[in-house]
């Protein structure tokens, strides 16, 4: 009897250390398509084992500080950092800083994520890619003359569960707030995550008004990032599955700089932009930097937010890509090409991991 029971044992225990390697590898599949740390381009590692330790586990406090007291020398794109470097030294960014630093200590943050880190046989450990990088992407993808739209990014409404019935609902402004999914551009998400309810939205719109346009299965919108459209959240990072974690530590000032930049570019090259406000947060950003007041530099196109909770209420049937490339024509810019989405495809890094 004892021998069976010692035997019952060890096989529940071999479950469970089964079930363990299968959640690490799970996760590690969720992390798998990563941008590399400078050039935002996805880094594939078919015969690198990848050792994953998230900075509240495993990350040093030097490494941490350092990753953010540097963040815009190292991953900021040049445009981007000659227009915002008066921020740099402002006391909210300073502030915000050690806010980041005392959440990275602690707490898994997005888009950050997680240091990566991989061993080559026969080498030590060595850093490979810091997700940080992920946090300005969007200052890579799209330098400041590329810039012809803004989509003022709500990455997805988040309602609280408890309201009264005639209490408006504020959707948020920050990025996706679970494994795999943030990646510093607003409604974005890269493979295998399945496509968020506003972003197959956006692409049912983007199909009425691109003949074009044929909806992608992936929600990475990185080619029309890189195409000239400004995907950008008011808060550029957020603990992990706590939606409004960062809000209010800085960012918004930070964002708005960062719109700001885009309208007095606009008006030292005569270059319009469009800006997309969808929703009331995005609209009450216009209203805040008076963007109406720059035309004729720019157009503001406003309509309900793409979210299934409130796409019907106005989004869909805006016909907002459509007139943006109408407006475009109209100032003497090029056209966006939406449908860059559609003949689009990038390759997802690979990933194995040890148990």
């Amino acid at each position: 009897m004892t021998s069976i029971i010692s035997r019952k044992r060890v096989a529940v225990s071999a479950v469970a250390s089964t079930s363990k390697k299968r959640k690490v590898e799970i996760e590690a599949t969720a992390l798998a398509p990563l941008h590399s740390y400078l050039s935002c381009t996805v880094l594939t590692l078919p015969s690198s084992t990848i050792a994953v330790t998230t900075t509240g586990a495993g990350g040093s406090t030097e490494d941490v500080s350092d990753i953010i007291e540097n963040l815009e020398r190292d991953t900021m794109g040049e445009s981007w950092r000659t227009a915002l470097e008066a921020e740099f030294t402002k006391p909210y960014l300073r502030k915000l800083k050690d806010f980041l630093i005392s959440e990275l200590k602690s707490h898994e943050v997005y888009p950050p994520g997680a240091f990566i880190q991989y061993k080559s046989s026969g080498l030590p450990v060595n850093p490979c890619m810091r997700q940080a990088g992920d946090i300005y992407s969007w200052s890579r993808l799209t330098p400041l003359d590329a810039v012809k739209a803004v989509v003022i990014g709500q990455a997805r409404p988040s309602y609280s569960v408890f309201h009264c019935s005639n209490s408006p609902l504020i959707p948020r402004q920050d990025p996706y707030h679970n494994v795999g999914q943030a990646h510093g551009l607003s409604f974005s998400v890269l493979p295998p995550t399945k496509l968020p309810g506003s972003l197959k939205n956006i692409y049912k719109q983007l199909a009425s008004d691109i003949p074009a346009f044929s909806p992608p299965k992936t929600g990475d919108l990185t080619p029309l990032a890189k195409a000239g459209v400004l995907w950008l959240n008011a808060c550029l990072t957020v603990r992990a599955h706590k939606a409004n974690s960062h809000a209010k530590k800085g960012w918004e000032s930070f964002t708005d700089a960062v719109l700001n930049g885009v309208l007095n570019h606009a008006n030292d090259t005569g270059r319009g932009v469009v800006f997309f406000a969808w929703g009331l947060p995005a609209q009450k950003t216009c209203e805040r930097l008076r963007i109406d007041e720059f035309k004729p530099m720019s157009l503001n196109a406003r309509s309900a937010h793409p979210s299934p909770l409130s796409a019907h209420r106005g989004f869909l049937g805006n016909g907002h890509f459509k007139r943006a490339n109408e407006w475009l024509q109209e100032n003497d810019r090029d056209v966006i090409d939406w449908a860059v989405l559609s003949t689009s495809t990038r390759p997802v890094a690979t990933m194995s991991t040890t148990g």
